[in-house]
């Protein structure tokens, strides 16, 4: 037998002979063995959200505000947040379809998912270390020995034979200090935050395509507006025409018609470049090549709805962004737990059971038969500070997230009230805008109608087509704005999401699949 598994033997003797004495002494050792494991705790700071007051009420959009907008003066909605899928609130069927597309094909959605998915996997890898760690060798071992003779001292015999192992050995290091419980709460708030951020990415995603799409319907209204316009313009051109050959009006006339004409027709092609590009946007949010994805044109339809808002308190349950920040301070607060528990000692259970002989078939006999067990304590005695710095570390860093989530609060109360205030002035300008309209429409009345008495120069009916056509494509993309500020201030909302839709711990610990929806 080779020396190693003599050791081995004499061991499994000494430890085998356990009845008396060494029975007491393993009593003794196991006593406060068990006590500490009775009295293990978590050590670091207990995690309360940091108080970040909320305004009583939005300043920009108040009761007496939503008489006078457009679009709001019948709004009494009985809920004061959106439910479902938001985007159905604007009653457009292709914009619906569109917004299906989103959540199924969107490659950053995906990417998303697949991170929240890693992040669920770190919570089960961290809940592995509460449970022990079972290993085995087996090994067949062919050991060889020389022997002198007795009888001459130049005689020497080799003996060879083989050593079968099947040894088990079991390890476990109990979590007498937290530090494996904070692994756990940190991972669990980080795929929290995972999850809220996928939210987010879903949001966004959903609302560009709903911008880009209003954005998309504008070029298609403007291209109607400047398609009329240059039939209006050919109409003048022939009429200026008509005036010269009869020698009423002279051939300069006829060169501002042409010029008028040429521009405004520049002008209608080159809104083609802005609506390829939004069809083209709209393609990549919905995860398609733009190569063969196309969208039939039609004129915007401007309809905003009423949007219900709430009170600024819900907001903080509404932003999958916010919800995130405030994971992630959960985490960084588990984080201090963590580094904190390196300043007690460590204590790892440890066994070894196993089968040892050069014969299988004297495998289940009892001298093959082997073990040992008995814990293990490891304490840092003297590190030159880097506990305390790494504690120091993560407390800087909980502030960071703390300070991260309130600004993120402050930055949401922010873009409600911009849009708000936005679909308020919108809809005063709108009116304003419309009322120019008619007024520039009249004047280029009276400036054409004076023009063929030949009281005044063609130029006077040049300026006011040129009014009437600013004063139309102002009044488009002010209809436009009123749109997209629509879906911004839902996204500022956080669209139809809640807070109690992020997964809870049981959701995350448990084994099955996630779905595309946590």
């Amino acid at each position: 037998m080779t020396g190693r598994g003599r050791e081995r033997i004499q061991s499994i003797v000494l430890k085998r002979e356990g009845s008396g004495a060494g029975h007491k002494m393993r009593s003794k050792l196991a006593s406060p063995l068990l006590l500490m494991l009775a009295c293990g705790c978590t050590v670091g700071p207990k995690y309360h959200v940091p108080p970040t007051p909320a305004p009583p009420a939005y300043k920009e959009m108040t009761p007496e505000d939503l008489k006078q907008t457009e679009g709001w003066k019948q709004a009494h909605p009985q809920d004061s947040v959106l439910h479902g899928k938001w985007w159905e609130i604007f009653g457009d069927p292709e914009l619906n379809a569109l917004e299906e597309q989103v959540n199924i094909s969107n490659q950053n959605i995906a990417a998303s998912f697949a991170n929240f998915v890693q992040a669920r996997a770190l919570v089960h890898q961290a809940r592995s270390q509460y449970f022990p760690t079972l290993t085995t060798n087996p090994s067949i071992t062919t050991n060889r020995t020389f022997n002198a003779s007795s009888s001459s001292s130049s005689s020497v015999s080799a003996v060879e034979y083989p050593e079968y192992s099947l040894p088990f050995d079991a390890s476990w290091t109990p979590d007498l200090f937290g530090r494996i419980r904070n692994t756990v709460t940190s991972n669990v708030a980080s795929a929290q935050a995972s999850a809220a951020d996928l939210e987010n990415t879903r949001l966004t995603a959903q609302a560009e395509v709903a911008v880009d799409y209003y954005e998309l319907r504008t070029q298609d209204s403007l291209k109607q507006l400047l398609d009329s316009t240059v039939v209006a313009y050919r109409e003048s051109l022939k009429l200026t025409q008509a005036l010269y050959e009869t020698g009423i009006d002279n051939d300069e006339a006829v060169a501002q018609a042409e010029t008028q004409l040429e521009t405004t027709e520049a002008q209608d092609t080159n809104l083609g470049i802005l609506r390829a590009q939004y069809e083209h946007a709209i393609a990549l949010l919905v995860g398609q090549p733009a190569s063969t994805f196309s969208i039939p044109v039609g004129p915007l339809k401007a309809n905003p709805p009423a949007i219900p808002f709430g009170i600024p308190s819900q907001l903080l349950e509404r932003r999958p962004d916010i919800a995130a920040n405030e994971r992630l301070m959960a985490q960084a607060n588990a984080q201090i737990g963590i580094a904190k528990a390196a300043y007690f000692p460590t204590v790892t259970l440890s066994g070894t059971v196993g089968l040892e002989s050069v014969s299988i078939a004297n495998w289940f006999t009892w001298p093959a038969r082997f073990w040992a067990a008995g814990p293990a304590l490891a304490e840092t005695l003297f590190d030159a500070g880097l506990r305390r710095a790494t504690v120091q570390q993560y407390q800087a860093a909980f502030d960071q997230a703390v300070a991260n989530y309130r600004q993120t609060v402050l930055t949401a109360f922010q873009q409600v009230e911009d849009n708000l205030a936005a679909l308020r002035i919108l809809s005063v300008e709108i009116q304003q805008q419309d009322a120019a309209v008619k007024s520039a429409q009249r004047n280029l009345n009276v400036a054409t109608d004076r023009f063929k008495l030949g009281l005044d120069p063609y130029l006077n009916v040049i300026t006011a087509q040129t009014a009437l056509l600013s004063n139309q494509q102002t009044a488009v993309n002010l209809r436009m704005q009123q749109m997209t500020s629509s879906v911004q201030l839902i996204e500022a909302l956080g669209g139809s999401w809640n807070i109690k839709q992020l997964p809870s711990p049981q959701e995350l610990i448990s084994k099955n699949p996630p779905t595309s929806t946590p």
